[in-house]
């Protein structure tokens, strides 16, 4: 009950509450030799704490969230500057902290155990092994969305790595805030994913439009450049300078200032985040609520997409570098497409999104309409009871057999619509309805893509699971994790009966080459 009414939230509610929870929270790295009834007696000697982890990052850190932010500062006010013999340190008092215990050989038989929270998902072969017990696909699909989702921990994690970067930016800009977006908020991110920030300065302009009260016209005297892409740029090479001089933690900084979306690169060690900040990205930020709305709405979004990400990471369709490939995003507008698509439709498409949008709701950026629904409960939820079964197999069917060289995805209306240009897959960018957002995916990847989808519904629709399950073999999910290439023997175990020339003709018609149908789908 409690996660379905977390669940329910709006995004903005949601991420308020988080942020002003980051804001209570302090890391402290802890002694190796640790008694965790007595740190969290001590630290309750400054403040109620609400909640409590400990995980392993080059040792044992603990989250502490206070019920009061006063407890921060209570806890601050008897922290000591750190003794440097050989350094001199920065003089920055931030909220991560190291304890030591001051007499360490007594404490030892005082040690006590602490339950360590996972900040990342088991490596798929210990999956597979898990996914064998299941009874169902559906059932293994849930597993790997249970293994490799956000957990609560690692949530407020992200959200206090935010919390500690606006520390910095506050210096220079007091109203300001730095909020996560992407895969952190929109339900989709998979542990270990990085931190995408932003450092936002909308409150500011909201209390400008509340001081126009009065007999004068009144403002801040700025400092005025000739663009925002100029001030943006200013902005993070400061607040990255900041970082790299003064900031404990933050490792390996990059400003890369001259990219189309201007940001900042660094690694935070006591959180072991990859992050990157950039400024103010409105469009972005919308593109996470739509995602989160449909992540939200029905469990079985989710379970899809997570599993899909994995097939394809497995087969080297999806890639963390950036290159030639469908990237993760792309791929999960894929699956919301597909989900529009089905009969009755599992979400809504943007227009009809946009449809029940109250003024609240209204945004224009940059000329383009963002507007959506933001209260969940305003959108009637699916009458589709198809099981993940079906839709797994469906997905792969669907997009074996897609006219990609004719036809683009346009999730605004949830329907197929005539390629507007010659790139090999082409999705509209649901709110900048003038970009392809798989601009970059080339011809051999997206044929690739294709192959896998259609050898993928062949090995579900032929295999033989209740055998497979007898011999403690991979089935369903699983079958489809292993690299296909591994699985050949298996493949032919599966078509065991069929005469040699049919399997001749089944395998060589997944092999690129000699797919000319497959050719003729995706265009050249």
């Amino acid at each position: 009950d409690a996660e379905v009414s977390t669940r329910k939230k709006t995004f903005t509610e949601v991420q308020t509450e988080r942020l002003e929870q980051a804001e209570r929270t302090v890391l402290i790295k802890c002694p190796s030799r640790l008694n965790e009834k007595k740190l969290l007696q001590y630290l309750s000697s400054h403040g109620k704490i609400n909640s409590h982890f400990f995980f392993e990052n080059r040792g044992i850190h603990a989250l502490i969230e206070f019920s009061e932010k006063s407890s921060v500062a209570s806890l601050q006010d008897v922290v000591g500057i750190p003794k440097a013999v050989e350094h001199h340190v920065v003089p920055f008092k931030s909220r991560l902290f190291t304890f030591m215990l001051k007499n360490p050989v007594a404490k030892t038989a005082e040690e006590t155990p602490v339950h360590l929270s996972p900040q990342s998902h088991i490596p798929v072969n210990e999956l597979i092994q898990k996914l064998h017990k299941a009874d169902s696909i559906s059932s293994q699909m849930y597993i790997l969305l249970n293994e490799y989702q956000l957990t609560e921990e690692n949530i407020k994690l992200r959200f206090l790595a935010c919390s500690l970067v606006q520390d910095f930016a506050r210096a220079y800009f007091p109203d300001s805030t730095v909020k996560p977006f992407g895969s952190s908020v929109n339900t989709f991110g998979k542990l270990g994913c990085d931190v995408d920030m932003f450092l936002d300065f909308r409150d500011t302009q909201e209390h400008a439009a509340k001081m126009k009260k009065g007999p004068f016209e009144m403002e801040y005297q700025m400092k005025r450049l000739p663009s925002e892409r100029l001030a943006t740029q200013k902005i993070l090479s400061v607040i990255g300078d900041c970082l790299d001089n003064f900031g404990p933690g933050c490792m390996s900084i990059q400003k890369i200032l001259n990219a189309r979306c201007p940001l900042v690169k660094f690694a935070h060690q006591p959180t072991g985040f990859q992050c990157d900040l950039s400024v103010s990205n409105s469009i972005a930020i919308r593109s996470s609520e739509l995602l989160y709305i449909y992540g939200t709405l029905d469990p079985r979004v989710r379970a899809l997409v997570f599993s899909l990400r994995c097939w394809a990471r497995v087969h080297g369709l999806t890639n963390s570098i950036p290159g030639t490939w469908i990237t993760n995003f792309s791929l999960t507008m894929m699956v919301m497409f597909f989900l529009q698509k089905r009969s009755p439709p599992i979400i809504p498409t943007l227009d009809q999104l946009k449809e029940l949008a109250d003024e609240k709701d209204k945004h224009i950026i940059g000329g383009y309409d963002c507007s959506f629904v933001s209260d969940l409960s305003k959108i009637n939820p699916t009458k589709n009871t198809e099981t993940l079964d079906e839709l797994l197999c469906d997905f792969f069917e669907y997009f074996g057999n897609f006219d990609f060289r004719k036809n683009s995805l346009n999730l605004r209306q949830g329907k197929e619509v005539n390629k507007p240009e010659s790139s090999p897959l082409y999705i509209w960018n649901p709110f900048e309805q003038d970009l392809n957002i798989s601009k970059n995916v080339n011809q051999p990847q997206l044929e690739k893509f294709v192959a896998m989808a259609r050898e993928s519904a062949w090995i579900l629709q032929k295999e033989d699971r209740t055998q497979r399950m007898i011999n403690k073999e991979p089935w369903g999910l699983a079958a489809l994790l292993i690299p296909f290439g591994k699985s050949n023997t298996n493949k032919m175990r599966r078509t065991k009966g069929m005469g040699s020339e049919t399997i001749r003709s089944l395998l060589d018609s997944l092999k690129l080459s000699n797919a000319s149908n497959l050719q003729k789908a995706v265009g050249k």
